[in-house]
C-alpha cells in the first residue's frame, strides 16, 4: 500500500504535460537573495563574503577602495600662468618714476651728509686741505682753502641740485621709454612673464 503523496503546485503533473516532461523536470533552486535585499519567510539571510586580509593580518575595506594613510607625504602643486605684459600706461608710469626718483634724491642727500659727516671728523678735509693750501701757497696770495670751500652746507645745496636735475631726467626717460616699449609691443607681442604659486 502506497501512501498519499502531497500535491506539488509546482509539479507539471496533471496540468497537461506528458510522463517525458515529468521525467526531465527539475524543481526549482532556491538561490541566494541579492545583499541588501530582505530574506523572504523560511530563508536564512545570506552571509556576505569575507573581505580579504591583505598583509600583516589587516583587513581591507569593502569595495576595494583604499584608505589614505595618515602619515604619507603630499608634493606641493605648482600652478603656472603665461602671461605678457601688451602694454603700458605712460602716465601710471611717469607718476611712480617720479616718486621713485624722489625718494632716491632724498636719500641720496641723507647719504652725502652722513659721509661729510663721518670725514670731517676722521679729519681729512682738513689734512688734504693743508697740503693744498701749501702747494698752491705764493708770496703774494695764500693757497686754496679746500676746507671752506667744502662746506657742510655747499656740499647739501650741490647735491640737492643734483638730485632734482635727477628726478626731472628720471621721470622724462621713464615716460618716453614706456612710449617706446608700447609701439614696440605693437610689432613683436610685448614681454612674456610666466607666474607661479606654490600651494
Amino acid at each position: 500500500m502506497t501512501s498519499a503523496r502531497p500535491a506539488d503546485s509546482s509539479h507539471p503533473q496533471g496540468q497537461g504535460y506528458s510522463s517525458a516532461d515529468q521525467q526531465h523536470y527539475h524543481p526549482p533552486q532556491a538561490y541566494p537573495a541579492p545583499p541588501g535585499a530582505a530574506p523572504t519567510v523560511g530563508q536564512q539571510p545570506s552571509q556576505a563574503p569575507p573581505t580579504p586580509r591583505a598583509r600583516g593580518g589587516k583587513q581591507q575595506p569593502q569595495g576595494g577602495v583604499r584608505r589614505p594613510r595618515t602619515g604619507a607625504r603630499t608634493v606641493p602643486r605648482v600652478r603656472k600662468a603665461r602671461l605678457r605684459v601688451a602694454k603700458a600706461d605712460p602716465w601710471s608710469v611717469m607718476k611712480v618714476s617720479f616718486l621713485l626718483s624722489i625718494a632716491l634724491g632724498i636719500c641720496t642727500v641723507i647719504a652725502v651728509a652722513v659721509l661729510w659727516t663721518v670725514m670731517d671728523g676722521m679729519g681729512v678735509f682738513s689734512t688734504i686741505g693743508e697740503t693744498i693750501t701749501q702747494a698752491t701757497e705764493t708770496d703774494d696770495e695764500s693757497g686754496f682753502d679746500l676746507v671752506s670751500f667744502l662746506s657742510l652746507s655747499r656740499v647739501l645745496i650741490f647735491t640737492s641740485v643734483i638730485a632734482v636735475i635727477d628726478v626731472v631726467l628720471a621721470t622724462a626717460l621713464a615716460t618716453l621709454g614706456a612710449f617706446l616699449y608700447n609701439l614696440s609691443a605693437g610689432f613683436v607681442g610685448g614681454v612674456e612673464v610666466t607666474l607661479a604659486e606654490d600651494e
